[in-house]
């Protein structure tokens, strides 16, 4: 991470870290205490692959998944999860021996859609929702929304990090979350002490990555 310092580095494994920044920090709807850096995971295939096999590890055998469905820049782990999904008992249960891997078009007002030629991917699929990080969850229920109403089933909904345990009816497997980071804080924007406190931010952040102020 160029912009910050990375104040806390966690593993889970050779090629499964948790990097960080402490500090004051934006998105669209929410502020909070440290910035998830999932730039590595997204882009490098080993540790892509790693976070992939412990999201497999969570579905073993008793999940079916015909479609990944990936957020936030999330192609290259939903590839791998793909992979690891088709393997042994998984590839037994689908009955294409294949998996889909498609990402959404998103409005300006976070409203998911798909185009004609993707929707026969969604409609009448088992389809596993995979996010980089899952804050409020509201981007996580817009997608769980779209699949149901293009007609599709969700059979999961994962993430490199998450807040949140569970979204909608749907329980929230992920990879990392706030009991790894010692005092993690995520507010809404308006309630945020750290605002309140004249704090300065000191990024804004999206799914592309960070932009210190």
């Amino acid at each position: 991470m160029s912009t910050l310092d990375i104040l806390k580095y966690a593993s889970k494994g050779t090629d499964l870290h948790l990097r960080v920044a402490a500090g004051h920090f934006a998105t669209g709807n929410r502020h909070s205490n440290y910035y998830i850096d999932v730039a590595w995971q997204k882009a490098r295939l080993s540790e892509a692959r790693a976070v992939a096999e412990k999201i497999c590890s969570y579905y073993y055998a008793d999940t079916v998944v015909d479609t990944i469905l990936c957020l936030d820049g999330t192609e290259v782990i939903g590839a791998c999860l793909a992979d690891s999904l088709s393997k042994g008992d998984f590839a037994n249960m689908n009955s294409h021996k294949t998996i889909y891997v498609v990402t959404p078009e998103i409005t300006g007002g976070n409203q998911i859609f798909f185009r004609d030629n993707i929707v026969p991917m969604i409609a009448g699929k088992n389809v596993m929702i995979l996010a980089a990080t899952i804050a409020s969850g509201k981007m996580a229920q817009s997608a769980i929304n779209a699949v149901r109403y293009y007609g599709g089933k969700v059979s999961g909904v994962s993430a490199f990090f998450s807040t949140i345990d569970q979204c909608d009816d749907l329980p929230v497997r992920a990879v990392f979350g706030p009991k790894d980071l010692e005092g993690y804080q995520s507010y809404h924007s308006h309630e945020c002490p750290l605002c309140n406190n004249g704090v300065k931010l000191d990024a804004l952040v999206n799914s592309y990555g960070i932009s210190k102020l």
